[in-house]
């Protein structure tokens, strides 16, 4: 991913010391003292959508692992327990390439998948013209629910997850909007066929819940996980303009 930049460190780089319970990481020389040499995060991904996410966070990962494994649902899967299994699969390959790395061993690893569900069917992560019609005809006029897990691996190599849930309820579809739709492409390599922050934002009578977990990393959810396990996630804010 050519858009990714190192972090710039401040200062000489001095091995990072955790700040004592209760005290702020913004605004003293004390804090940005606390913050030279960072630990290191990598995030499983080569989603854009999920680098952007982070990133509007303040946070930037310092490499991108993303896995290839197989994402087809096991026979009866329920949509949390696939995507909390997929977070964790992806999350343990990315540790399998972190731990060969020199530049990166005893890294933070986040990963997260993204499920698409009506009921307990999960939805295709559309790759194929008909599938795409599929999923808009059953999306049409219903309640859906977008279930995203993340799984952070810690530098002690401690797996720690978390899943979120939104509820999401489309507009009913002429198939003039179907055709329009599917001749746009947007649909390509997305869960349920779509992507919030693209055309199917206009798509969206109601949300419960999340907006950035439709996106694909809900924001609240993954900085309270990573700030919960040491990793210091006001640091880039220091840095914002």
């Amino acid at each position: 991913m050519g858009f990714m930049q190192s972090l710039r460190h401040i200062g000489s780089p001095r091995r990072w010391r955790a700040p004592r319970s209760g005290k702020s990481l913004g605004g003293s020389k004390g804090a940005v003292r606390a913050m030279i040499g960072r630990p290191k995060l990598v995030l499983a991904s080569g989603s854009p959508r999920r680098v952007n996410l982070i990133n509007q966070a303040g946070i930037e990962p310092d490499a991108l692992r993303p896995t290839d494994i197989d994402e087809t649902p096991k026979r009866g899967e329920l949509p949390r327990a696939c995507a909390n299994r997929l977070a964790r699969a992806k999350a343990e390959a990315a540790l399998a390439l972190v731990r060969v790395d020199d530049e990166l061993r005893g890294s933070y690893i986040l990963a997260a998948d993204t499920v698409v569900a009506v009921g307990r069917r999960i939805l295709p992560k559309a790759e194929l013209l008909d599938e795409a019609a599929q999923c808009m005809r059953l999306l049409s006029g219903r309640n859906h629910r977008v279930h995203t897990a993340g799984c952070l691996i810690t530098p002690n190599e401690a797996f720690r997850q978390r899943l979120v849930e939104t509820r999401v309820r489309f507009k009913r579809f002429s198939e003039e909007d179907i055709e329009a739709y599917l001749a746009s492409g947007e649909w390509r390599g997305m869960a349920g066929g779509y992507a919030a922050q693209g055309i199917a934002g206009s798509f969206m009578v109601k949300i419960v819940g999340s907006y950035s977990n439709i996106v694909g990393l809900p924001l609240y959810e993954t900085t309270t996980l990573l700030g919960g396990e040491g990793y210091p996630i006001r640091f880039g804010w220091l840095n914002a303009v």
